[in-house]
C-alpha cells in the first residue's frame, strides 16, 4: 500500500471523527414556546362594591367576567355594568363592551358602544359613545369622541366631553349641536 492511500484515509476518518464530535457538541437551542400572558386570576358572574378613602361607595361592578394581568396588575372586564353613586346616593349606570380597570382602582376605561343612564327617580338621561375614562375618586368622566345626551325634550352632541359625576355638570369641547323635541301631549 502506498503511503500516501494510508494518510488519505488516516485523514478522512480524522476529518469524519472532528466532524461528528463538533455536531455532538454544538449548542442546541431547544423549542421555546412564546410567552402567553396569563392572568393570575380569573372572576366569573360577580359583583364587586369598591369604597373610597372615607368607607362610602365609590363604584359597583357586575359583569360576567374580569381579568387580573399580573404584570402590571391591572384588570380587563368583559361587558362591564358600572354603578356610580351620585350626591344623592343614587347610581347612575354605565355599560360598555368592553371595560378595564387601573391597578389603584382610580381609573376605569369604557370602550365600545358606551351607554349611561340616569339613576331612577331623576330626569330619565342617557348619553352614548364610543369610549368613556372614569375617574371615580376624582368623581369625573372624560371623552375625546362623540358623545350624544338624550333627555325628555331635547338631544345634545358633540365631541369631547367631561362630567362630574357629583355635581351633575358637564361640558361639551367641540362641535355641539342641541335639537329641542316638543314632548308629545
Amino acid at each position: 500500500m502506498n503511503w500516501r492511500t494510508v494518510l488519505g484515509a488516516v485523514l478522512l476518518v480524522a476529518a469524519v471523527v472532528s466532524g461528528w464530535s463538533a455536531w455532538k457538541q454544538r449548542q442546541v437551542t431547544e423549542f421555546q414556546a412564546p410567552a402567553v400572558e396569563r392572568s393570575d386570576y380569573l372572576m366569573r358572574d360577580f359583583e364587586v362594591v369598591a369604597l373610597d378613602d372615607q368607607g362610602k361607595e365609590s363604584l359597583t361592578l357586575r359583569a360576567p367576567e374580569m381579568q387580573r394581568n399580573p404584570v402590571d396588575q391591572t384588570f380587563t372586564i368583559a361587558t362591564p355594568v358600572f354603578l356610580l353613586p351620585d350626591s344623592d346616593g343614587r347610581h347612575w349606570q354605565m355599560r360598555s363592551r368592553d371595560g378595564w380597570v387601573s391597578a389603584k382602582g382610580d381609573e376605569l376605561r369604557l370602550t365600545g358602544d358606551v351607554t349611561g343612564n340616569s339613576p331612577p327617580g331623576a330626569m330619565p338621561t342617557t348619553f352614548t359613545t364610543q369610549r368613556l375614562n372614569v375617574f371615580p375618586r376624582r368623581n369625573l368622566a372624560a371623552t375625546d369622541q362623540a358623545v350624544t345626551i338624550t333627555r325628555p325634550g331635547s338631544i345634545i352632541s358633540g365631541v369631547g366631553f367631561e362630567t362630574n359625576t357629583k355635581t351633575k355638570q358637564y361640558t361639551f369641547k367641540s362641535q355641539v349641536k342641541t335639537r329641542y323635541e316638543p314632548n308629545s301631549a
